[in-house]
């Protein structure tokens, strides 16, 4: 659904970015080292990033076929410091679709690397574990944000308004393409007050 709920799914695809020499015939054989993953923005203020954001884009997941539109995610800060997640969407019924969950920071040198879980999610519902959300680009007002994961098979435009300016919109895409995404791979989410119909992100 939104970017945290997008993030639970992605967690098993995640593979461990690590190179390792095999021994063959008593010689080290160099193994090819994956690429890294999407780099975290330098710092993220939890403070300011809490709050309700609106899917404007995302990369399409099995999930969010159930959302027509209003895909919003509420992330609060709990009583023991933990990040409460409630993500929900209207589906094309007309009925609201929400789930909720927990999210912990993985990364305590920029705080915008996260692990979020979701209870009784299959494989999913542990509070601690790997990375699985990452914020990759972040607007210096905290009006848009760009997140994915470290396989970047998820990836989620998300913004405080329904909408976004011309140059805010081609700042994002630049950000996607620096985050080793090609913004051909987002669909537009229909918002209220905001863009109302589905297509690729890099024809706006």
């Amino acid at each position: 659904m939104t970017a945290f709920r997008a993030a639970r799914r992605t967690v098993g695809l995640v593979s461990a970015l690590v190179a390792f020499g095999t021994l063959t015939g008593g010689a080290a054989v160099a193994q090819p080292v994956p690429p890294a993953g999407p780099a975290p923005v330098p710092a993220l203020d939890l403070d300011r990033y809490l709050g309700t954001w609106n899917q404007l884009a995302a990369v399409p997941q099995p999930f969010n076929l159930e959302c027509a539109r209003d895909t919003r995610a509420e992330y609060t800060l709990g009583p023991q410091g933990e990040i409460g997640v409630r993500n929900q969407c209207t589906t094309w019924s007309g009925s609201t679709n929400e789930i909720r969950g927990t999210a912990v920071v993985n990364d305590p040198v920029t705080r915008a690397q996260l692990h979020v879980s979701f209870p009784g999610v299959p494989t999913q519902d542990a509070v601690e574990g790997p990375t699985n959300y990452i914020v990759t680009a972040l607007a210096p007002d905290y009006s848009w944000a760009l997140v994915t994961d470290p396989s970047r098979l998820s990836g989620f435009v998300l913004a405080r308004e329904p909408a976004l300016d011309v140059p805010d919109r081609q700042r994002i895409r630049v950000a996607i393409e620096a985050a080793g995404q090609s913004p051909c791979m987002y669909l537009t989410s229909p918002v209220t007050g905001g863009i109302s119909d589905i297509a690729p992100l890099c024809l706006r």
